[in-house]
């Protein structure tokens, strides 16, 4: 009987512990991860009003592209990597577009960078 008390409460005590790990995390809105991602490059890379308008836009359509990519379904795993990294390639285009060339260099710094921190934390996984 002790035993299946102390199996039960090491299962509760896990279970808990799982939720406290996920429960740090808020599902953010479109419109806040798009705020998020413009914050990020104003901060790096000193974008005016009018910049900031439009990679509002482009990272709104990149969010919505993304969930509808999602909500299809597609099983194969590979395939939706693929379209998931087709629609931020786009991305990075259209914001490469609204640049200017000295932003453009800081932009592709910061890509690297942020890519650098990608595969560390991959590998720290």
């Amino acid at each position: 009987m002790k035993k299946l008390l102390m199996i039960c409460g090491l299962l509760f005590s896990v279970i808990t512990f799982a939720q406290a790990q996920d429960g740090g995390r808020q599902k953010m809105t479109p419109e806040q991860r798009a705020q998020r991602s413009v914050e990020g490059l104003t901060k790096k890379l000193d974008l005016n009003e009018d910049q900031k308008t439009k990679a509002t836009a482009i990272f709104l359509d990149q969010v919505a592209a993304m969930e509808k990519a999602r909500a299809a379904g597609n099983t194969d795993k590979e395939a939706r990597r693929a379209e998931m990294m087709k629609l931020s390639e786009e991305t990075d285009a259209k914001i490469g577009a609204i640049l200017t060339a000295d932003q453009k260099k800081a932009y592709e710094t910061y890509k690297a960078e942020r890519k650098e921190r990608m595969k560390n934390n991959r590998m720290g996984q």
